[in-house]
């Protein structure tokens, strides 16, 4: 694949919603900037085009707060000369009494009437837009719409067809350590058998197959296993649902070395063709300078 930027403009009313759609973006792989100026345009796609040694994803919020008639004609030129960029402009509305409601909610006044009523600065910022309003290739009317229900709008309209940008990440751990403070959901695994005690595997961990094997084997892992499954195949979707890109789930036992990691390097395996699934192990060589699990 050859040198090329994908470069997405996001802009819009004040209150629309940049902020989500910036967020949404990262999340799909963009490299995110906020508040570019237009006629820096040209030299940072110029940089990026130089580092790079693939494909970019790019998307820079462009607002009222650089926005001008010169710097607008500059942009639309821009747009016009760029051969080896990809241009993509989506604007971002609603109504003026969802904006009003926002600013309301938010407590900020509105960049142009600072000292009045919102709908005075909103009226001003419409008129201003819209030549950029006629320039746009999308437009999103967030009136109504939760940052929920604006994400999935952005998922579907930028991510890759074959992209999966939803993970899981299952995250061992072991609870003498301390308990993670990154995950969603956590599980405690100390109650299964634990290769500490067979001297052979105290200092392994739950990497190596003779350990791995007898973790995951016995009787009583099975049985938790069936039901823990069935249990994260209930959540996992419903947390995409509500529009999270990334779920970490904690798997502890006392020193993170050998239950934890079996189980976590299980998981990872039994979903992985349903979602992009990681593993962090966050104790073994913690557990292994200091022997093990206890």
């Amino acid at each position: 694949m050859g040198k090329k930027i994908n470069l997405l403009i996001v802009t819009g009313m004040s209150g629309a919603g940049k902020s989500v759609v910036l967020g949404s973006l990262e999340d799909l792989d963009y490299h995110c900037i906020d508040n570019l100026p237009p006629k820096l345009l040209p030299t940072l796609t110029e940089l990026i085009l130089d580092a790079a040694d693939h494909e970019v994803k790019l998307a820079v919020v462009i607002d009222l707060r650089s926005l001008s008639f010169d710097s607008i004609n500059e942009m639309h030129l821009f747009i016009q000369d760029s051969s080896y960029i990809d241009v993509q402009i989506l604007f971002l509305d609603a109504d003026n009494s969802t904006l009003v409601k926002r600013f309301k909610e938010t407590r900020r006044s509105h960049p142009l009437a600072r000292d009045s009523n919102p709908i005075s600065g909103i009226n001003k910022e419409r008129q201003l837009l819209e030549p950029v309003f006629r320039l746009a290739t999308a437009k999103i009317n967030t009136s109504g719409m939760s940052a929920r229900e604006l994400k999935n709008n952005i998922v579907r309209l930028y991510s890759d067809e074959n992209e999966n940008y939803f993970s899981v990440t299952f995250a061992s751990f072991g609870f003498k350590h301390g308990t993670p403070v990154d995950t969603d959901v956590m599980f405690d695994v100390r109650f299964l058998p634990n290769p500490f005690y067979n001297e052979d595997m105290r200092t392994q961990t739950g990497l190596d197959q003779n350990v791995y094997d007898y973790v995951i084997n016995s009787e009583m892992t099975q049985t938790f296993l069936e039901k823990l499954i069935d249990l994260l195949s209930f959540l996992i979707p419903n947390y995409r649902k509500e529009g999270k890109s990334q779920v970490v789930i904690g798997i502890g036992c006392t020193g993170g070395q050998h239950r934890s990691v079996s189980l976590s390097e299980f998981l990872a395996s039994h979903f992985k063709d349903t979602y992009r699934t990681h593993v962090v192990h966050r104790n073994i060589k913690h557990a292994n300078i200091h022997g093990g699990e206890r």
